[in-house]
């Protein structure tokens, strides 16, 4: 009796998935000891690769904390792209893109780990050095709006991009810094201000 051969890994696959179990081990480690206390060589050994290997393809305990963050911020907003689907108005699918994001990101593991014993480390990855990870944001949220204003949501105004990165340094704020005027803790109360401040800069 023959068996199907497996479809052997290309170069490209190979290369792909040698980064995800590095990436993967970085997670791990910085959720369980943290940043400071991550050597490249643990990584290593949790990756089962040598630490040759993981300064080769993502540089320095620097680089890899940058490639882990900008993974997870990618995952999470594909995950975004379906809400526009289940709404029939601005408002409902502002709030839940609002709620979803402020509730998961403050959730995190990662991001609660470093905030709590390494906050000038995650607070520099996601502003002084969080140009693409922002630039991300902002492109997912001008294409979930834009198959609103498809769907018959809303008008998009010709300036929509602008009003999507203002939304988005508005979420970015209220993730990194707690507390304020307004009450914004629970899923009620963020969707509440999301309606009331985030829809009229979006929709003009």
């Amino acid at each position: 009796m023959t068996t199907a051969s497996k479809t052997p890994l290309t170069r490209t696959d190979a290369a792909d998935d040698i980064e995800t179990r590095i990436l993967d081990a970085a997670l791990v480690q910085f959720q369980k000891v943290g940043v400071k206390k991550t050597t490249i060589e643990d990584v290593a050994k949790q990756a089962g690769v040598d630490r040759v290997t993981v300064y080769r393809r993502l540089g320095s305990r620097d680089g890899l904390v940058q490639a882990v963050v900008g993974r997870e911020v990618a995952t999470f907003l594909a995950e975004l792209t379906g809400i526009p689907d289940r709404h029939t108005d601005l408002g409902g699918l502002v709030a839940e893109v609002f709620v979803t994001v402020i509730t998961r990101w403050r959730a995190h593991p990662l991001v609660e780990r470093l905030l709590a014993v390494e906050p000038e480390r995650i607070l520099v990855k996601l502003t002084v050095d969080g140009e693409g990870v922002f630039a991300m944001s902002v492109a997912a949220t001008v294409a979930i709006l834009g198959r609103a204003a498809a769907a018959g949501l809303f008008e998009a105004p010709s300036d929509l991009a602008t009003r999507a990165e203002i939304g988005c340094r508005v979420v970015h704020s209220m993730i990194l810094v707690r507390g304020g005027l307004a009450d914004l803790e629970t899923p009620d109360e963020l969707a509440e201000f999301a309606r009331s401040y985030l829809v009229p800069i979006i929709a003009g």
